[in-house]
């Protein structure tokens, strides 16, 4: 499913949504350039989740953890990371419940992810021309895309 995004604040709405509908074990494959809205489409995802903290980039800190809303949401970011190092990082414990309670997990820059949950939803945001555009793909959470519309 693609969607257009007239804006910035149509990418948090969207989030907002999937935040909302989302399920504990979720996992979202966040891919695009910089710039093409993932950081704000996890802020949304925030919201929808009833998280009031600010949320920023993990992108140096790799994992941020927020867990006052509906469901704790596990925000990774992938940017800094060669594929040997990701491997180390042990990522599946945040969606097979070894180490934390399930959640929602929302990882940026995926196509660096050398292993793939069971199941996840991929999302690839675009923002070329002053368009923004996310394609959503779903690998077996079987969630019911025409909601977020």
């Amino acid at each position: 499913m693609k969607i257009l995004l007239a804006d910035a604040e149509a990418t948090q709405l969207l989030g907002i949504k999937l935040g909302q509908l989302l399920a504990a074990g979720s996992v979202l494959l966040l891919e695009g350039n910089l710039g093409s809205g993932k950081t704000t489409l996890v802020q949304g995802i925030g919201k929808g989740l009833g998280i009031t903290e600010a949320i920023v980039s993990p992108t140096f800190t790799l994992v941020n953890e927020y867990t006052q809303g509906r469901l704790p949401l596990y925000h990774l970011d992938l940017y800094r990371l060669q594929t040997e190092e990701v491997k180390q990082l042990n990522l599946e414990s945040y969606w097979n419940e070894w180490e934390y309670p399930l959640g929602i997990v929302a990882i940026e820059w995926a196509e660096r992810l050398v292993f793939k949950p069971p199941a996840y939803l991929k999302l690839s945001l675009t923002y070329e021309n002053d368009q923004r555009q996310v394609e959503i793909c779903d690998f077996g959470l079987s969630l019911e895309l025409d909601e977020l519309l």
